[in-house]
């Protein structure tokens, strides 16, 4: 059975160092398409209260990443771009062991389980749990969701190259 080369085989520490340094990159990219999106909503002044900006949101924090990843991997043909969603992955651990962690008191998550804590703060627009001042979506769900589109359109690019 013939089985893939290791990547990171026959590398120097150098080689590794900048695909690092790349991955680092390619993960504040993602992040900074996502600002431009909650900046240019942010200048509608969207109703915190109404579901249709927060679903906007969401939609264009994939969309634009995938765009954005798609643009740089075609100029700059680089692999590390397609593993990003690892740092969303990461971001999206960390968000929902601080949201599990946070106490529950008076308020709409009063007599939470965990699963309902998690779905309330990140997934639901309207009737969410309280927690994180609100940003649950922005924190836990945009932010993730940006890196794993930008890692989409990376992938879609290089794919396409060939």
């Amino acid at each position: 059975m013939v089985s893939e080369r290791d990547i990171s085989q026959d590398k120097t520490p150098g080689d590794l160092a900048r695909e690092a340094l790349w991955f680092l990159a390619h993960t504040l990219i993602a992040f900074v398409l996502l600002a431009i999106v909650v900046g240019v909503m942010a200048l509608n002044h969207p109703d915190p209260d109404s579901s249709s900006p927060k679903l906007l949101g969401t939609v264009l924090a994939f969309v634009a990443p995938i765009v954005g990843g798609f643009l740089l991997a075609r100029i700059h043909h680089n692999e590390v771009a397609t593993y990003v969603w690892i740092s969303g992955l990461v971001i999206f651990s960390i968000a929902s062991v601080w949201v599990i962690d946070l106490p529950t008191g008076n308020g709409l998550c009063e007599t939470c389980g965990a699963g309902e804590k998690l779905w309330r703060t990140f997934f639901t627009f309207s009737h969410g749990s309280g927690l994180m001042g609100g940003d649950g979506l922005l924190v836990g769900t945009w932010i993730p969701l940006s890196m794993i589109g930008y890692a989409i359109g990376a992938k879609l690019a290089l794919i396409s190259r060939y």
